[in-house]
């Protein structure tokens, strides 16, 4: 059982659009969240090639530990959590060597296809069970290497966004396995570094900081941090470092026969398996098996999410006053089921216009071509509760327990008009929430780490008891399975 506590962890949170800082507090077998500070994660475009503002990213971290000093929090500890696939490359006297490229840089449409020329896509997969997606850390790498990037001779370790960011904070350089399992350079088995693929492009195992997993303390804030913040020797935790791993671990499930739906930029939806599911039919579906917070497996789909209408709002509020709610309003007054996209189109990935993107899909799929924000937002919205629906089907085929329910969890939540359509495509109750999924699981990771919290059944009772959670029965199955049909062959 957990125990009362009078102490603070703070979540340091980022995804690929925005960062916040949350305070949480354990006590009578709920958590308390605050939110100290929140912040922008924009992508720098420069010459043609998009990186990341590491710098920005750490001076938001040392404001929200200075926030928490001047609001007399007394944090416990800290734990960050990112997104996947990205990182960042340090020389041999622990400098940084270059901001690190985002994983929409477009040098990296095209990179697996290059690599699999130096070993069979299909042995890649076998040997990491990881979806095969352009973005991946390891053709990142191969695309440096390829490209004679004038840093990759001076490589000495490479660390995943939220490792550099601790290392920042601490000194201290580790790899926590979460976050490395995006790469698709582990063994989902041995869960070590694979070598073959390391040598593909040049590395070793040197090259890489040890291996951790979550719970494990990476150090103490440096003195500069200290002086900067004006904290103490606040220990750094390796959470689990991809956003996913956190959020997933605070799923408010009860029992094993469910599914999640992280939604954010990205939605990932998967299960929770006791093993890698490395075969030939999760090759062909291009499914992945990313590490678990407590060893488990996430054999999930990455589904290209709200992504699709941030960029959307993005080109089409010319006045600054165009919200959410106004996108989800519009969407549900127009007409249903008039066209569909495939939301992984690359098209999509990062278009200059996502409105002509939309356009295009649909006029060479030989569909109405939506015209107001209403109908793209209505087709975005229909398309991804179709995609949903998909990879469900996908999952009963691949996994060896029912699946009964769908959690979404993340920002994405939030949204009831797509949350009603993905009950409705599914056929299955949808539960949303919470939307801080990502950060409770950081805290509650934190929470284990001091001893506070002892399983992840007793996190998962503690989250259902914090978070308003909705509940979404299917209606109108007929129309959607009709239409679902028209989803597969224009998307086949």
């Amino acid at each position: 059982m957990s125990k009362l506590s009078n102490k603070y962890f703070l979540a340091i949170d980022m995804g690929a659009t925005s960062g916040r800082a949350i305070v949480g507090n354990i006590n009578n077998k709920k958590i308390e969240l605050k939110e100290i500070n929140r912040f922008s994660n924009p992508i720098i475009n420069i010459n043609g090639r998009s990186y990341w503002n590491l710098f920005h990213l750490y001076n938001e971290i040392l404001k929200s530990i200075t926030i928490a000093q001047k609001e007399n929090i007394d944090i416990s500890s800290i734990g960050i959590d990112t997104w996947g696939v990205d990182f960042v490359c340090f020389g041999k006297d622990g400098e940084l060597l270059r901001m690190p490229y985002s994983y929409r840089d477009s040098n990296n449409v095209g990179s697996s296809e290059k690599f699999f020329k130096k070993i069979p896509k299909e042995t890649v997969y076998k040997k990491t069970g990881i979806e095969i997606m352009d973005i991946n850390s390891l053709y990142q790498i191969d695309t440096q290497l390829r490209d004679d990037s004038s840093i990759y001779p001076l490589i000495d370790k490479i660390l995943f966004t939220p490792d550099a960011l601790s290392y920042l904070l601490t000194g201290n350089m580790v790899t926590e396995y979460t976050i490395a399992s995006t790469s698709q350079m582990i063994n989902p088995h041995t869960k070590e570094f694979d070598n073959d693929l390391l040598a593909a492009i040049g590395l070793s195992r040197n090259n890489f900081a040890p291996i951790v997993f979550s719970g494990t303390q990476i150090g103490t804030l440096s003195e500069t941090v200290k002086q900067e913040t004006g904290a103490g020797d606040i220990p750094v935790i390796a959470v689990a470092g991809h956003d996913t791993a956190s959020a997933v671990f605070a799923t408010p499930a009860e029992g094993k026969n469910f599914a999640y739906l992280s939604s954010g930029t990205w939605s990932l939806m998967g299960v929770e398996s006791d093993y890698p599911v490395v075969t030939d039919e999760t090759y062909n579906l291009n499914f992945t098996n990313e590490g678990g917070a407590d060893g488990t497996t996430r054999l999930l789909k990455n589904i290209c999410g709200m992504w699709l209408i941030e960029q959307l709002k993005r080109e089409m509020d010319k006045d600054g006053k165009l919200t959410y709610p106004d996108i989800v309003k519009a969407a549900r007054e127009s007409k249903p089921f008039q066209c569909v996209i495939n939301p992984d189109s690359p098209l999509f990935t990062a278009p200059d216009s996502m409105v002509c993107a939309i356009q295009q899909f649909c006029e060479e799929t030989n569909q109405y071509i939506p015209k107001t924000i209403g109908e793209m937002a209505r087709c975005i919205y229909e398309s991804l509760a179709f995609k949903y629906n998909q990879v469900l089907c996908d999952l009963r085929k691949l996994h060896n327990r029912p699946i009964e329910k769908l959690h979404i969890i993340g920002g994405g939540s939030n949204n009831n008009l797509l949350n009603q359509f993905t009950a409705n495509a599914m056929g299955i109750e949808v539960i949303a929430g919470p939307c801080e999924a990502t950060a409770m699981g950081n805290i509650m990771l934190q929470a284990k780490a001091a001893g506070i919290i002892n399983s992840k059944d007793e996190i998962r009772e503690i989250v259902r008891n914090s978070s308003e959670m909705q509940f979404f029965a299917p209606s109108n199955t007929e129309e959607w399975s009709n239409n679902y049909k028209r989803y597969v062959e224009v998307c086949r």
